[in-house]
């Protein structure tokens, strides 16, 4: 193309050159023909010029085809490039992944505690697992290609096993024996079944075996066991057999004990009753100074006895579980201080101090058993007072802890007395243990009174410690947890001096023994009382269907009828509410709770002490029903100070007036008839429904703000019905709730009308 141009300029040049030349043509002539021929081959070789220009283009044209075709070309096989590039990454990935697949799924075989083997169709081992390997003893390579049913103590059974497999798919629980290349043997159970190629043909067969070695091992250690529990079952049978005679002997032997210590406490006691209960009358009469002081060892020698067989009994009681504590207010004190005064006399003819150290952060009223309490100080004093020949005796009490519920007290009795050798402390709480031999003789006692306390002391969760030290003194301490209380003590039976003027109590004595007949009409005589003696309770019943009496004392074993029996016929079959005391000498198996299942009113024990039966007969016969005018001191009493307080009703309704208003309606709709309720439940004797009565008017006490001595009125009433014991008192108390409870209904319509008022 550019030389086409260039020939073309050329042209034009030329054809400018001829025109300029025309004037000079003359000139040019000359030289025409050989520009002439020179023009034709310059045409010519344009011409070819022309022709090579049209030809490359077409050449390139070709080429410009073929270069579209070949990009066309290189483009696809870039992508092709690119699939096989990603697909050989994927065939990695999965090659990767059937590769982990197979090691994971060969770990997993090979952590298999199961043997697994797969079998060809001709019996031949195609692969192993590592347990396979351990049972056998022979390396993978060795086991494959061999015959599944070598390795077996029974070849043909274990063929006999994968062929079955074979034929049937499965084979389940097939059990063979494995031997080790070193003769070991392995039990074992097969499981086998096929495996399939992707078209469903029989490849060969997968076969878990589990080694149940162990399992017959263990299964015939039962059947060994079996048998052999069985034989030791009739072995333990036999045993048993053989112990519960023995235990049967020993409760024989328990109550053959308990048998004896009641007849002895009865048979001893019946006679100490007499000896000291005449020694006393005796006493009273004028005598010289050589009589009195013979009868006086009598009664000394006498109420030693008596310690003597208390302490025994207690420590029976003890043996047979038979002692009880019980949880009664009483004030800590004043039981102290009246305890102490026992052991005046002693200490002044010792000439010896007793110091009390009393701690007055206790509170006034505790719950817990004094009675028992006072046995465990009274032991520890007349101890001290014994072993002690001059100095002092201290007896403290302090608080050790406190909280809202309880006190920790601890109780400790020291003196200065002879003490204990370190190496007999030990000891010295053991049935009949005295710390040396000697101190029986020159002290007396029985060596049981440390081991009463030890065992009074640790049933209650305490425990008793001693220090001490030989020619200076010992301290014994223990510590107690009483309940506190908001209730009043009871106050215990006041022993009364005679009082000449009570002389008109008639008294029918049933008793057996002529001695103690005597003996009870003697005091009685003294009492100025009048006495009717029956010989058994069946004669006793026959008297009061003749006579009428205030009292009966009612000894409890007796021929024909005994104390028990003419008592419940005396309340059930003769109705009567005749007060009558129990007499025993039997303190062991006395039982306080049949006393009052029958009706009893209450007991005294053997030798009879005749102030504490003075104070029981008057406390019982004389003691007065309410009469006018002491209702009348009652009712001016309860209604001149006003006997609600509402400060805890308003505390619990947030002095809501409406919820004010619903629970002093409630207790104004609820509380009449249960007044009229107790009334006439005391009408008529009915105790269950007076106790029942008395129960569901409690709660009301503190909800209205009502003294709690009424609420402690309340559950005295409570007690009284449901023991039939004190009845006598039930009138009074009555009276006293009627008339409380009735003005609290009157202050309260009042409070409820100003309520009333005030939200208008």
């Amino acid at each position: 193309m550019d030389e086409l141009v260039k020939v073309r300029k050329q042209l034009a040049l030329e054809k400018k050159e001829k025109s300029k030349l025309k004037s000079d043509l003359a000139l040019a002539r000359k030289n025409l023909a050989v520009q002439k021929k020179e023009i034709g081959k310059r045409v010519a070789e344009l011409r070819l010029a022309n022709k090579e220009i049209v030809f490359e283009a077409l050449e390139k044209e070709k080429r410009a085809a073929e270069l579209v075709i070949a990009d066309i070309e290189l483009t696809f096989q870039n992508k092709e490039k690119d699939k096989r590039e990603i697909a050989n990454k994927e065939l990695e990935v999965l090659s990767h992944s059937l590769k982990l697949a197979s090691q994971y799924s060969r770990s997993l075989l090979e952590a298999s505690l199961d043997l697994l083997v797969t079998i060809s169709a001709s019996g031949k081992i195609t692969d192993v697992n590592k347990a396979t390997i351990k049972v056998t003893g022979i390396a993978r390579e060795k086991l494959i290609d061999t015959n599944f049913s070598n390795y077996f103590t029974e070849p043909a059974k274990a063929e006999e096993g994968y062929r079955q497999a074979f034929d049937k798919g499965f084979v389940s629980n097939y059990p063979l024996t494995i031997k080790h290349k070193n003769g070991k043997l392995t039990d074992v159970l097969y499981n086998a079944s096929v495996y399939n190629d992707d078209n469903g043909n029989v490849l060969g067969v997968f076969a878990a075996a589990r080694d149940i070695t162990t399992q017959k091992r263990i299964e015939k250690e039962l059947i060994d066991a079996k048998v052999s529990a069985e034989s030791a079952t009739d072995l333990a049978e036999e045993a048993k057999s053989k112990a519960e005679k023995a235990t049967r002997t020993a409760e024989d032997a328990v109550r053959a004990k308990q048998q004896f210590l009641s007849n002895m406490s009865h048979e001893i006691r019946t006679p100490m009753n007499a000896i000291i209960g005449f020694t006393k009358v005796v006493l009273r009469t004028n005598l010289n100074a050589k009589q009195k002081e013979y009868l006086t060892a009598i009664k000394i020698s006498g109420d030693a006895l008596i310690v003597l067989i208390n302490d025994i009994l207690d420590l029976a009681k003890v043996d047979a579980g038979k002692m009880t504590f019980e949880q009664t207010p009483f004030k800590l004190a004043a039981s102290i201080s009246a305890m102490l005064h026992l052991f005046e006399p002693k200490v002044d003819e010792k000439n010896l101090q007793l110091i009390k150290a009393y701690d007055e952060r206790i509170p006034e009223v505790l719950v817990g058993d004094p009675v028992r309490l006072h046995q465990i100080i009274l032991n520890l004093v007349s101890n001290a007072v014994k072993f002690t020949s001059k100095g002092k005796i201290t007896v403290r009490v302090t608080l050790q802890a406190e909280d809202a519920e309880k006190v920790t007290i601890e109780f400790s009795v020291a003196d200065t007395g002879i003490g204990i050798a370190e190496n007999k402390l030990g000891k010295i709480f053991g049935n009949f243990q005295q710390a040396t031999s000697g101190t029986g003789r020159l002290y007396g006692g029985t060596g049981l009174g440390l081991a009463i306390v030890k065992q009074l002391v640790e049933p209650q969760g305490g425990s008793i410690h001693v220090q001490s030290k030989l020619d200076e003194g010992s301290t014994f301490s223990f510590s107690l947890d009483f309940l506190k209380t908001q209730a009043s003590a009871e106050v215990d039976h006041e022993i009364l001096d005679l009082d000449n003027d009570i002389k008109d109590i008639k008294v029918l004595v049933v008793e057996d023994m002529p001695l103690n007949q005597l003996l009870m009409k003697t005091l009685l005589d003294d009492f100025g009382f009048e006495c009717e003696i029956a010989a058994n309770g069946k004669i006793a019943t026959e008297k009061l269907n003749e006579k009428t009496y205030d009292i009966i004392l009612m000894d409890l074993q007796m021929p024909q009828m005994n104390g028990f029996e003419a008592t419940e016929h005396i309340r059930k079959k003769m109705k009567s509410e005749i007060p009558i005391i129990a007499l025993t000498a039997d303190v062991t198996t006395v039982d306080l709770e049949k006393c009052k299942a029958v009706g009893m009113n209450d007991y005294i024990a053997k030798p009879v002490d005749e102030r504490l039966l003075y104070s029981k007969i008057v406390g019982l016969v004389k003691k007065p029903a309410p009469s006018v005018e002491q209702k009348e001191v009652i009712d001016h009493l309860t209604k001149e100070i006003k006997c609600i307080n509402l400060q805890y009703l308003n505390q619990r309704t947030k002095s809501n007036p409406v919820l004010m208003m619903e629970m002093i309606s409630l207790y104004l709709e609820q509380t009449p008839p249960l007044i009229r309720a107790m009334k006439q439940s005391l009408i008529d004797k009915d105790w269950m429904t007076l106790h029942a009565t008395v129960h569901k008017m409690i709660p009301s006490f503190s909800i209205v703000g009502i003294n709690v001595d009424f609420e402690n009125m309340a559950k005295q009433v409570q007690e009284y019905a449901n023991s039939q014991l004190n009845m006598e008192g039930i009138p009074l108390l009555v009276a006293q709730l009627e008339n409380v409870c009735l003005q609290a209904c009157s202050e309260l319509q009042g409070e409820l009308d100003n309520i009333k008022k005030s939200i208008k």
